[in-house]
């Protein structure tokens, strides 16, 4: 009996290891089948969103040299008073009112004073930049978003996320993220699962491979390289999708991830203070009574620690003073307070560290998938990522039209995987995997209706090949 242990125990081991490897072989037909039809299908809509993305991420660089004049100023002696700032920009835009400040926060950099104003779309804000040293305007231009991004990235980003359709475009963005982690994940379970002679050609192209291997072995090494940040993008830009967007706030609501917000309310009965920190222009409300102006409100606001980069979003009826740090490279500075402009005292601070983790963790992934985290590290990041997607595309293209047939025909595509490979799952994984399919399609909307469309055309095209056959054998 003594020896019998272990010898059980290594059949159990054995016997452990034959099933898991009996139900990847029975499982990867079908992985490998979605992927293909995935990739195949979505992979257009996904070589878009590259592209754009990767404008995108260069356009951050692109925009400092572009509005150079407007974004830089000669450094003087001495950085005039807010108030005479923001007095010179309203002098140059009289038929705009001033909503919002960001102080220049090193040397050398303007001022921008945001505006409301009719001639602006909707959403978007008219920056004025000032000279901090002699209160000269050196320009303004549009300005949208909490990043405060300039025409030219405002106009990259409305094409990455609905090229320029406005809602209907929205949809082609939503599947591109809808689709992303699940291309990403199945062919990393794919080239996981694949057979190889030696663990290197799992993370580095094969030296010597040829033809449709070679375009294979670049695919999966850089697929797999790059998979981690193919689904945090796939899933942070679901957050700012139409549909799923929705599901995803009401469970991290139901969460308690809600991002808080510094309440300005300084009057019973009056709206709460604190702007959302989206897209578009802060408070457009005009403030009535003693106000201890800008500068006091800013003195009041670096007292207890709010520094760098900032906004101030001016007072509204009922509300105060909402002081922001707005830095989002590491290590991170958001903190926030808002000041009675009355009497220029603190009414309430929020501090990013007390922030629900989820609310920090969903900050984080926001900025990273906008480029600003880490500043111009993130942004090459990103760049890469984009590149990679556009030649994961292509690889997966030219393996597509490299197992064509070629004796009879020349012109031909390649053979898709054969039909009935979820036959051959065995129950217990069928069950779960159509059961958490299922929860998933409901969940991401666009992702559910697509796969069923696929599905009902892959059917359609099956039985349309049945039909065929028997007149094709008679």
């Amino acid at each position: 009996m003594a020896i019998d242990v272990p010898v059980q125990g290594s059949t159990e081991t054995e016997q452990e290891t034959a099933a898991s490897s009996s139900t990847w072989s029975a499982l990867r037909p079908l992985v490998l089948r979605i992927h293909f039809y995935a990739g195949l299908l979505v992979a257009p809509l996904l070589l878009i969103a590259a592209a754009s993305g990767l404008l995108y991420a260069l356009s951050f660089e692109a925009e400092k040299i572009i509005y150079s004049h407007e974004l830089e100023a000669p450094v003087g002696d001495r950085v005039l008073p807010l108030a005479d700032q923001v007095k010179a920009a309203q002098a140059a835009r009289p038929d705009g009112t001033v909503t919002a400040v960001w102080p220049s926060s090193e040397d050398g950099a303007t001022t921008r004073v945001l505006m409301s104003t009719p001639k602006v779309e909707v959403g978007k804000s008219l920056a004025v930049f000032v000279d901090p040293y002699t209160a000269e305007v050196r320009g303004s231009l549009a300005s949208y978003g909490s990043s405060g991004a300039l025409p030219v990235r405002t106009w990259i980003d409305e094409l990455h996320r609905d090229l320029h359709l406005g809602d209907l475009g929205r949809h082609y963005s939503e599947l591109a993220a809808s689709w992303l982690w699940v291309v990403a994940l199945g062919g990393l379970l794919l080239w996981l699962g694949r057979r190889r002679r030696n663990k290197r050609a799992l993370l580095v192209p094969e030296r010597g491979a040829k033809g449709r291997r070679r375009t294979l072995s670049w695919h999966g090494t850089i697929g797999l390289w790059a998979t981690i940040g193919l689904v945090m993008l796939s899933a942070t830009g679901l957050t700012w999708s139409r549909y799923a967007g929705e599901n995803i706030g009401a469970v991290q609501d139901q969460l308690g991830g809600a991002t808080p917000a510094v309440s300005a309310e300084i009057t019973p009965g009056a709206g709460g203070g604190g702007d959302h920190d989206g897209h578009g222009a802060g408070h457009g409300g005009e403030h009535h009574g003693a106000d201890v102006g800008i500068d006091k409100a800013l003195e009041s606001a670096r007292a207890v620690g709010i520094d760098g980069k900032m906004t101030i979003v001016l007072p509204g009826e009922g509300t105060g003073y909402v002081i922001r740090e707005t830095d989002a490279t590491f290590p991170i500075h958001l903190d926030s307070v808002a000041v009675d402009p009355a009497d220029g005292k603190v009414i309430d601070d929020l501090r990013f560290a007390d922030y629900p983790v989820l609310a920090q963790l969903t900050r984080f992934g926001i900025d990273a998938h906008m480029g600003v985290f880490l500043g111009l590290a993130n942004q090459l990041a990103l760049a890469l990522l984009m590149v990679a997607v556009i030649l994961l595309t292509f690889w997966g293209y030219r393996m597509w039209w490299l197992r064509r047939p070629t004796k009879d025909h020349k012109l031909g595509v390649g053979r898709p995987i054969p039909r009935g490979t979820w036959r051959r799952v065995p129950l217990v994984v069928l069950l779960p995997l159509i059961a958490v399919t299922a929860l998933v399609g409901w969940f991401v909307p666009l992702l559910g209706i697509t796969l069923v469309a696929f599905l009902v055309l892959d059917l359609a095209v099956g039985w349309a090949q049945k039909l065929r056959a028997p007149a094709s054998t008679g």
